[in-house]
């Protein structure tokens, strides 16, 4: 990882009480000379401290630059009339990947992809800001009650939003 405060990686972690393997040899792609890849993102600032931003798998990948979905989603959330939201990478023909924007909003406001997109504006880099937005009642949840990434990728591939474009 840099460490300049800015610049985002992967976190790599190696020392005496690190394992050098998971039990039965299981998944070996996240060890590599003694290195171990935990799957988190974030940056170090200049003093070394580390601030994890996101999930590897999580992270939407766009022109070759990292957006943190968490980030993302903690910005939506402030918004007054978000009740809560969700952000994944879906694929991007000119980019690879950009962000969905799932998000419940309080009863009877009505979905302004525009607002929210303008919210977002001065808190984020304008390649953050999500075009492909979804307003929905609930988000899908996992059995620990985590954010379902992997369901609301497969629905929106299977056309099973109906997605509101929002752009400059």
């Amino acid at each position: 990882m840099p460490n300049d405060g800015k610049a985002v990686g992967e976190l790599e972690v190696r020392g005496p009480w690190i394992a050098a393997s998971y039990y039965r040899g299981h998944d070996q792609s996240k060890f590599a000379s003694g290195w171990l890849r935990t799957g988190d993102v974030g940056r170090i600032d200049e003093r070394g401290f580390i601030t994890l931003t996101d999930r590897a798998k999580d992270v939407i990948k766009s022109g070759g630059e990292w957006i943190s979905s968490v980030e993302l989603e903690n910005y939506l959330i402030a918004h007054p009339d978000v009740v809560e939201a969700a952000v994944v990478g879906v694929p991007d023909e000119r980019w690879q990947e950009r962000p969905l924007a799932v998000a419940v909003l309080k009863e009877g406001v009505p979905p302004d992809a525009a607002e929210l997109r303008k919210f977002l504006a001065d808190k984020v880099a304008r390649w953050w800001l999500p075009e492909r937005w979804t307003f929905v009642d609930q988000i899908p949840r996992t059995s620990v009650g985590k954010y379902d990434k992997k369901a609301i990728r497969a629905r929106y591939a299977e056309n099973g939003y109906q997605v509101i474009e929002a752009r400059e």
